[in-house]
């Protein structure tokens, strides 16, 4: 029997690594670029990221957050000041030394030894130092409490392992930063933007993710607690898609941010730090993709409604086309999540059936084709990008104009349903060490990359126990889950590893 008709090779379960890869490239988001480790992201990918954060940006006003900008460039000095923070970015710090180059005796250019900075400075790992710095110079009483800032912006981390989207050298992302007067005002704002994030995840990315909070070990440095939310994909590991951090009075100590308290007293600020970034591009190609390439929920695809005239003889091209354009144009009145929709009509002269795979690599949501038949009939085909690639209905243009909300509104449902189903199936309970390690074993040595699935599973509170499991079976802890989201969680039990008491079970899998 011949295999069916796929845009991509190799297919997901033949070398899921160099599938995400080649679905990447197919649907024309990013390439590497000549800088190790970055990239490029191409105008669909970049309008992938634009619906993001536009819908984030919302919401994040509307939580009273306010957005700025801070210096890329973060003086090593103000790195040092928390010793935690420090250790954990060390490896993946970019130093800049120089201000000038100069041409050497042999033609070449070098950093001139004349232009050495005074201090080094370190390209932007995350922000709380400068920002930390900045916040000090504006506290000076708790009537300038609280501070409620966002900013997008690009960071550096020097990845060893890159993969586009996933992990780059380079990245964009948002990074919040509030300063609170109290403790319970910054848990308060730890777990609302955790909600914000879960909030997201699942009504605009059809994500379904667990909520919970990271142990010690996998905890942001210098943190006092980070919260998570993680996902699983479809070669069954974990992505951490977003975190909001409580930093406790850490950061502010080490930045000076103190204010005059309403006893008069003088007061560290209690700070938080959240953020996502473009690695949710990768994190829903992997969570929706298929053997023909991207599937895109609706609230996140640059274009939702992809309109391809078929003009196959010139005598009805004009009509064609024009039937098109109309079609757009009531579309674009139409409204999803109160948002108008984004609605594209592609009269590039290529051959029909080439173009409308590169929509369906694209992962563009709906597909509709109108020809001189359609024209005919006053009808139209429709195509749904989460169904089969042959599979169509023929509505008449007001039936299509009216139902496509709804349509859209069946496959954002449908995407995260699937994606649960696939996630829960997945979810397995353990008790004993020699079903954890038989579990996280590969069972086929031909295909490693074969992942079991999330293990949910008693644990002591050890953080040596955690460093074993990672050392043994690349392992780690994903998160303690939030109380009340998985049934039986929260059962006292004994320590899968130690046989010692546990007083409820986590989530251990393998991850990006």
């Amino acid at each position: 029997m011949s295999q069916p008709q796929t845009a991509i090779t190799p297919r997901r379960e033949e070398d899921f690594s160099e599938w995400y890869q080649q679905v990447v490239r197919a649907a024309d988001l990013a390439e590497p670029s000549d800088v190790r480790g970055c990239m490029v992201i191409k105008p669909w990918g970049y309008g992938v990221w634009e619906q993001m954060q536009g819908a984030l940006d919302a919401m994040f006003k509307a939580t009273g957050h306010k957005n700025a900008y801070f210096p890329l460039f973060i003086p090593l000095s103000y790195l040092a000041k928390e010793a935690e923070h420090v250790d954990g970015f060390a490896k993946e710090c970019a130093v800049v030394t120089h201000h000038r180059l100069e041409v050497g005796p042999d033609g070449a250019l070098r950093p001139a030894p004349s232009a050495e900075l005074t201090e080094p400075l370190i390209v932007r790992p995350t922000s709380e130092t400068i920002i930390g710095a900045t916040y000090a110079k504006w506290v000076q009483s708790y009537r300038d409490l609280p501070i409620l800032i966002n900013q997008w912006a690009n960071v550096v981390r020097w990845e060893m392992r890159p993969r586009i989207f996933l992990r780059t050298a380079e990245f964009l992302w948002q990074e919040g930063h509030t300063a609170h007067e109290t403790d319970v005002e910054a848990v308060e704002e730890t777990e609302r933007m955790l909600g914000v994030y879960a909030k997201f995840a699942r009504e605009h990315l059809a994500l379904p993710v667990y909520t919970g909070e990271k142990s010690a070990g996998e905890r942001f440095p210098g943190a006092v607690q980070t919260l998570t939310i993680e996902t699983m994909v479809q070669d069954r590991k974990a992505i951490q898609a977003g975190t909001s951090h409580f930093l406790g009075q850490n950061f502010a100590k080490a930045s000076g941010i103190r204010f005059l308290s309403r006893t008069n007293t003088q007061e560290y600020a209690w700070t938080t730090s959240w953020g996502v970034s473009t690695r949710l591009i990768g994190t829903v190609i992997m969570a929706h993709g298929d053997d023909d390439g991207v599937v895109l929920p609706p609230r996140v695809a640059p274009s939702q409604i992809v309109i391809l005239p078929v003009t196959p003889k010139e005598d009805t091209k004009a009509a064609v086309l024009d039937a098109a354009h109309k079609l757009a144009s009531r579309l674009r009145e139409q409204r999803f999540h109160g948002d108008l929709l984004r609605v594209e009509v592609d009269t590039r002269d290529i051959g029909g059936g080439t173009k409308s795979w590169e929509w369906i690599k694209k992962g563009a949501p709906v597909r509709i084709e109108i020809g001189p038949r359609d024209l005919e009939k006053g009808s139209v085909a429709l195509a749904r990008r989460d169904r089969g690639p042959k599979e169509k209905t023929f509505p008449t243009v007001d039936e299509c104009v009216e139902g496509i909300t709804v349509v859209l509104q069946e496959i954002q449902d449908g995407l995260l349903a699937k994606a649960t189903a696939y996630r829960d199936a997945n979810t397995v309970r353990i008790d004993t060490k020699e079903d954890f390690y038989a579990f996280f074993t590969p069972k086929n040595a031909e295909k490693p990359e074969i992942h079991a699935g999330f293990a949910l599973a008693h644990w002591n509170g050890s953080v040596e126990v955690e460093k074993q499991i990672k050392e043994d079976l690349k392992v780690t802890i994903r998160c303690i889950p939030t109380a009340g989201q998985i049934p039986g969680a929260e059962e006292p039990g004994r320590c899968v590893i130690t046989g010692e008491p546990s007083p409820r079970r986590v989530l251990f899998a393998k991850s990006y």
